[in-house]
């Protein structure tokens, strides 16, 4: 497992397309706070958790997918948002699965609630879990729950 420093955990939160526009982009939906709200909420929690938690945006695939790879020697796990690549995204996939980093899957809202082309999710079965429906603390649970699931692997492994 990666830390920067004794006894702390290092995560990296993924956002894809159109995350940067929150607060702006169907508030009814989404909520009204926006990305840096949300990154800074999670910096906190991350801070009060004995975590470092970094983030990245990208309306771009492979970019998230370079990030991904890139996780693989820098972080210890995952949150992910794909946006509408989770539905759609082979690609992205492919990458979590190949970089074998612990994910949590988070979305604002619930998907399952929502048009019936996004109640199916390439990333559901690869990660460690999902998290949908909670707004904001979609991502406040989700990196919760990765910190959880990544001290109980360090304890079963000695660490």
């Amino acid at each position: 497992m990666m830390t920067d420093r004794a006894g702390e955990l290092s995560i990296v939160v993924l956002h894809g397309p159109n995350l940067n526009l929150l607060g702006l982009r169907e508030p009814e939906i989404y909520g009204a706070s926006t990305l840096a709200q949300i990154d800074a909420q999670l910096v906190e929690l991350g801070n009060s958790l004995d975590t470092t938690v970094s983030s990245l945006q990208s309306n771009h695939e492979g970019m998230l997918v370079d990030a991904i790879h890139d996780a693989r020697d820098r972080y210890d796990g995952i949150v992910i948002n794909a946006g509408a690549y989770t539905h759609t995204s082979i690609a992205i996939r492919d990458a979590i699965s190949a970089v074998q980093i612990p994910t949590v899957e988070v979305h604002l809202s619930n998907i399952y609630k929502r048009e019936e082309f996004r109640h199916h999710s390439y990333l559901a079965a690869i990660v460690i879990g999902q998290i949908s429906g909670f707004g904001t603390q979609s991502y406040q649970l989700g990196l919760q729950a990765l910190i959880v699931h990544l001290r109980q692997l360090r304890a079963a492994s000695g660490g």
